[in-house]
């Protein structure tokens, strides 16, 4: 494993995997957004999320569990459906 450190002031840790790659979690939501013709500026403003964290989570980056329950529910889905968008690897 690979730490890098930054050269700002505040220290940023990038744990890197054996590999080399970043892991990438599987999800539906673009798929879903899609489907409920929503773009992801308007899906981030009705989940109360930034574009940039939707577009992440689409890229297959992590993201909080708030964000899984505001997104889930701003897609007219039930907390309980959330696996239908987001899926544990």
């Amino acid at each position: 494993m690979l730490a890098v450190k930054t050269f700002d002031k505040r220290p940023r840790w990038t744990l890197i995997l054996a590999e080399g790659l970043k892991m990438k979690i599987k999800n539906n939501l673009k798929e879903i957004r899609e489907a409920k013709m929503l773009g992801k500026t308007e899906l981030a403003k009705l989940a109360g999320v930034s574009p940039l964290t939707i577009d992440r989570i689409e890229r297959g980056m992590p993201c909080r569990i708030k964000s899984q329950r505001q997104i889930v529910l701003a897609l007219g889905l039930k907390v309980s459906e959330r696996r239908t968008v987001f899926h544990d690897n």
